[in-house]
């Protein structure tokens, strides 16, 4: 798999997005996590959700699209398991 200067753009982009969209689900409140910590989320999430959705499959038909809504939604999922885990982290300590 050879990753490209244009994927890494479309990571960023997804990846803020769903890491302030994530942020905002679990704190309950719009200013999130803050603007670089969303963004850390997101990414992070987006690598998550990349490879649980591209490990089982789900909505092969959308990744034609540079920026889809497949990738959004991967990226969304995969920072609230970011998320999930860094709350088991901090409780277990």
């Amino acid at each position: 798999m050879t990753i490209t200067l244009s994927q890494i753009v479309v990571w960023i982009v997804v990846g803020a997005i769903a890491g302030t969209l994530a942020a905002a689900v679990v704190t309950g409140s719009r200013e999130g996590l803050g603007r670089w910590t969303g963004i850390g989320v997101g990414l992070v999430g987006a690598l998550i959700g990349g490879a649980i959705f591209g490990l089982f499959n789900l909505w092969p038909g959308l990744a034609a699209w540079s920026i889809s809504l497949r990738d959004i939604v991967a990226a969304f999922i995969g920072s609230l398991i970011f998320l999930a885990i860094i709350w088991f982290v901090k409780s277990r300590q």
